[in-house]
């Protein structure tokens, strides 16, 4: 099933994604299986960022939510979430970025 989790950060983020965003990244990394696209968000091009998206594949709400909640940035209480599930227009066009 396909999810995707829109994050938002609070102004403290700054300074957890300057010391945790190796461990954020690694943490991706180990589970790109399952979260098969993840970036930060800006409100403007060159800005700071103030969230984040994922798009999930994984079997259930439960695996999404430990997935997130796992997560060296949102482990650091700075960073809420939204959970939706998500169908793709046209499933069988591949999408590649």
């Amino acid at each position: 099933m396909r999810w995707i989790a829109i994050f938002t950060d609070t102004p403290t983020m700054l300074a957890v994604r300057a010391q945790q965003g190796q461990a954020h990244l690694d943490f991706l990394a180990r589970h790109k299986a399952e979260i098969v696209l993840a970036g930060g968000c800006r409100s403007d091009a060159g800005g700071d960022y103030v969230g984040g998206l994922w798009v999930l594949e994984v079997p259930d709400r439960a695996r999404a939510v430990a997935l997130i909640e796992q997560d060296p940035y949102y482990l650091s209480g700075a960073r809420q979430y939204v959970l939706r599930t998500w169908g793709k227009a046209f499933e069988e066009d591949r999408v590649v970025l």
